[in-house]
């Protein structure tokens, strides 16, 4: 049977689909009195087939044992308990007590129980892969680029009417006395690769957002807006970025994009209620965070490693170019830790002190040596601030440079390696990568060299291959030119997760210069329930689209060797990747981000709950260093957020056919994948301590 047509059953007609192609396990539930009777008769029937040892007996075996367990589940902290197999065993006996329940989780288990008789799954061949990536169109093809230009004129007339309207005329962007509509309209065309023009006139209001998209949003999107607006959710997106829409469904698929500038109603319904998903990062004073590590501000430094901590600066950095729907801060947007009013952004002058305390925790510690500095985004802080900031950054590894030199071999600290920018502006607003900027980041990082630091790095964020526009290749032709390095990380929404759209991602960006890091599941929370894809997809998209792109070891070190100097990226990488015959590089790890202790893909899968929403066991990455709180913390158990049922509907919904995912279902178990080499640390020339400071690691976690 179809999935499509599967989808769709009741559960009456579902239980008769097991009494047909699972007569077995149908039979064994009916002669069972009790629901342990059954588990016993299943690991029997297991034994006497022979299926015990197979990839699927395995992993019903493991479903069997924890069925009536109770268990921690790590991102709520609640206790939870599993019973998969009792409500099959309620369901085939017609004894569910919950009339109501829907049929995902039956589904689930169909499909492992008929693994036992069909375990073959379809893997894409690299044609296939190559067709289902060619069908999504980049901002760099001619015909996005004509429909931006025709958004772009229609919202110049827009933005001359916001100007006139406005009440001040304090602004540096208004039109003198007597000034005529054509010259009105060529000067607002100039403003417009002003990034503080973009900022300026940012949209702020579901109203003025539905006249830039030539009221083309429908009276539902409208509603739900009004609705977010009313709870004090912020909105910004600028003229730029929606213009990278399309008004016109028949045009190019931009779901990718609208599903970050659009709140869901889930989004909606639970903001006010919305919590950390990174446990590490709600800190109080004095106390340790999640992951163990006493912070001297919790708003400022961030950390779960011990080798790395993030900056968050107070600066126009606590802002962003825009608001994604799916942010992992939007709890600090809900609380006002992050936010849109620039103004009240710039740096005070007791900012200077504070940075200066800052660096201290970066210097005083023994293991830090990598520092990202975030937000908000980086590179929202003015030239000048940055400049600042990178300065001190400058001045702290000197002295811990100069320090290290009178400690003996096995008691220095960790030098600094590492600087980080962490931005989505060269997706949200490219035109902020200026040559100022780029004097500031080539002038840093000449100056920072001589003294060890050795990777300077924009990490930034495209979320689809329509974000890569003329404009955007510009900013990161002009970054590359400043002997920076970019990476990007991905976050896995739905719409991003469909066949080919990733594996399109990483191609346009690879033949730019810039290497993929990270392809992050999205963190489980309600809140993001309309964005999330299972952590299956993304084993699936690892295991039969990525595995095109993967490289040798030997190939590995020769493009990492490449990498490494800083120089001509875009055309070493489009060299390279011709060489050795690659569409693209697998230099990313697909990796959900646990509460507390940082990123991993190697899970099982030990129960399914009674809304289909798979239980998974994860262990931590077992390839870095981690806090020492790993080895207290036991078992990592993470509930899903949506079945994998609830999230065919939602891309058959998308247009996708959802028999090409048909081979979801068997990824029921995964592993972490090995670091590309550019992203280990490089070897110190000594002895560094063993110690870890800043770390207190209570007795009682549980």
């Amino acid at each position: 049977m179809k999935q499509k047509n599967m989808l769709s059953l009741t559960l009456s007609q579902l239980k008769q689909l097991y009494y047909k192609e699972l007569p077995q396990i149908a039979h064994i539930a009916e002669d069972s009195s009790n629901n342990q009777e059954f588990k016993d008769k299943l690991k029997q029937y297991l034994n006497s087939s022979g299926k015990i040892h197979s990839y699927a007996g395995k992993q019903i075996q493991l479903i069997i044992d924890y069925d009536e367990k109770n268990i921690h589940e790590l991102s709520t902290n609640q206790d939870i308990s599993v019973q998969t197999i009792f409500l099959l065993f309620q369901f085939l006996t017609g004894q569910l007590e919950n009339t109501e329940i829907n049929t995902d989780i039956f589904i689930d288990l169909y499909y492992l129980f008929n693994r036992l008789e069909t375990p073959e799954q379809n893997i894409l061949s690299a044609q296939q892969v190559k067709n289902r990536s060619q069908r999504w169109k980049t901002g760099l093809d001619p015909e996005v680029i004509e429909i931006r230009k025709e958004n772009k004129k229609r919202m110049l007339h827009l933005l001359i009417q916001k100007i006139e309207n406005r009440k001040s005329a304090s602004s540096r962007f208004h039109f003198d006395e007597n000034m005529k509509y054509e010259e009105k309209y060529l000067l607002v065309e100039k403003w417009w690769n002003d990034f503080r023009f973009q900022l300026s006139m940012a949209i702020k209001t579901p109203s003025e957002l539905n006249r830039f998209l030539d009221n083309s949003l429908s009276s539902e999107t409208m509603y739900l807006l009004s609705k977010a607006r009313k709870k004090g959710m912020p909105f910004f997106a600028t003229p730029y970025y929606l213009s990278l829409l399309s008004i016109s469904k028949n045009k190019y698929n931009d779901e990718a994009i609208r599903s970050y500038i659009l709140y869901s109603p889930h989004l909606v319904e639970t903001y006010g209620q919305i919590r950390a998903w990174e446990k590490e990062d709600i800190v109080e004073p004095g106390k340790p965070n999640a992951a163990g590590w006493i912070l001297p501000d919790g708003h400022n430094i961030h950390r779960r490693y011990p080798e790395v901590a993030i900056l968050i600066p107070d600066t126009m950095g606590r802002a962003c170019g825009g608001l994604c729907a799916s942010c992992q801060r939007m709890y600090d947007f809900q609380s006002k830790h992050l936010n849109f009013e620039f103004e009240s952004l710039l740096p005070k002058e007791a900012w200077k002190h504070k940075l200066r305390r800052l660096m201290n925790y970066f210097e005083e510690d023994t293991q830090l040596r990598d520092i990202l500095i975030t937000g908000g985004d980086a590179l929202m802080s003015q030239n000048k601030t940055l400049q600042n900031i990178l300065e001190a950054v400058y001045r702290m590894a000197l002295r811990k440079q100069k320090a290290n030199q009178s400690r003996p071999e096995g008691e220095k600290y960790a030098e600094l390696q590492r600087v980080r920018l962490g931005s989505r502006l060269l997706a949200y607003l490219p035109m902020r990568i200026n040559e100022e900027l780029i004097d500031i980041l080539r002038e840093f990082k000449e100056k920072a060299s001589t003294i060890g630091v050795k990777q300077f790095i924009i990490q930034t964020h495209f979320q689809t291959p329509l974000e890569v526009t003329p404009d955007a290749q510009e900013a990161i032709r002009k970054i590359l030119s400043a002997g920076w390095i970019i990476t990007n990380q991905l976050v896995y929404t739905v719409a991003a997760s469909r066949r080919g759209h990733t594996t399109r991602l990483r191609q346009v960006l690879n033949s730019l210069g810039i290497i993929c890091y990270y392809t992050f599941s999205v963190k489980g929370f309600e809140e993001n329930y309309a964005v999330f894809a299972p952590n299956s997809r993304s084993l699936q998209e690892q295991n039969e689209e990525k595995i095109y792109g993967k490289m040798t070891k030997e190939q590995a070190d020769e493009l990492n060797a490449l990498l490494k100097s800083g120089k001509n990226a875009a055309t070493n990488i489009q060299h390279f990747m011709r060489k050795h015959h690659l569409p693209f590089l697998a230099t990313d790890r697909n990796v959900l981000n646990l509460p507390a202790i940082g990123k991993s893909m190697t899970f099982q899968l030990v129960g399914i709950t009674e809304n289909g929403k798979r239980i998974l066991k994860f262990e931590h990455d077992g390839t870095r260093l981690h806090s020492p709180i790993i080895e207290k913390m036991g078992n990592i158990y993470i509930t899903e957020n949506k079945s994998i049922a609830a999230y065919l509907r939602q891309i058959d919904k998308m247009g996708e056919d959802i028999e090409d995912y048909s081979s979801i279902w068997t990824y029921t178990q995964g592993e972490t994948e090995p670091r590309f080499r550019l992203y280990e640390y490089p070897d110190f020339p000594f002895q560094i301590s063993k110690k870890m400071s800043n770390l207190q690691i209570q007795d009682d976690i549980a």
